[in-house]
């Protein structure tokens, strides 16, 4: 069976899981620890970073963004980069803006503090690196927004990669309540389209020992 180590509130991770959900290919999940530099792990992924996936025959792709094109390029059934060269671009444009910039100033000040530190041992968060995210969210949140409204999906007509990458993130968001969904209706309107997908309710019931989410979290029409 198909396997893909990952770590339930890693966006990367579940960026992928979304697009092997949404190209209907099983897989089986395997929690890695990447402090623990586990070395059959390095043997796997030399960078010793999450997700890798690990193919039926034992082909191993590793990093988030090398799955999803290599997905894109060996199971062409279901497309998730768009249908013509402009949504193809912008999708990929944003894909880059959430694991990029995104993940950058917002998801590592808060989930990262709030998650891998705690998991890792390595104390509590930063309370300066919260501020900081927080601080960060809202322009982040408001060019969400003016997307979700203006745009059918967010690259453009179709479901693609775009919204995949946006919605690991906000997951992760919003399972801390991070978020304040009465300040961003556009946003809380297409999140709620992601939500209702087969291939995301999956997430919506990660645990993780001593974090618990809002009640909101897994309610689909929150």
């Amino acid at each position: 069976m198909r396997c893909l180590f990952h770590l339930p509130l890693s966006p990367a991770c579940r960026k992928v899981r979304l697009a092997l959900a949404e190209k209907r290919l099983p897989f089986d999940l395997q929690v890695e620890p990447v402090w623990e530099h586990r070395e059959e792990y390095l043997a796997l992924n030399p960078a010793g970073t999450v997700p890798t996936l690990i193919e039926d025959d034992g082909f191993v792709v590793p990093d988030s963004s090398v799955i999803c094109e290599y997905l894109e390029e060996t199971y062409p059934d279901i497309r998730l980069l768009g249908l013509d060269p402009a949504e193809r671009v912008e999708a990929r444009r944003l894909v880059v803006w959430f694991d990029g910039k995104f993940a950058r100033e917002v998801t590592d000040h808060l989930s990262g503090q709030k998650y891998l530190r705690r998991v890792s041992g390595r104390g509590g968060p930063d309370s300066a690196a919260l501020r900081l995210g927080y601080a960060n969210l809202r322009p982040h949140l408001e060019h969400l927004g003016w997307l979700a409204e203006n745009r059918t999906w967010l690259a453009g007509a179709h479901l693609t990669l775009a919204d995949l990458a946006a919605a690991a993130h906000i997951s992760v968001l919003d399972f801390f309540g991070d978020i304040d969904w009465t300040k961003y209706e556009a946003v809380r309107d297409w999140y709620a389209r992601i939500k209702h997908r087969p291939a995301f309710r999956p997430l919506l019931e990660d645990r993780v020992p001593g974090m618990f989410p809002p009640a909101h979290y897994a309610n689909l029409d929150f």
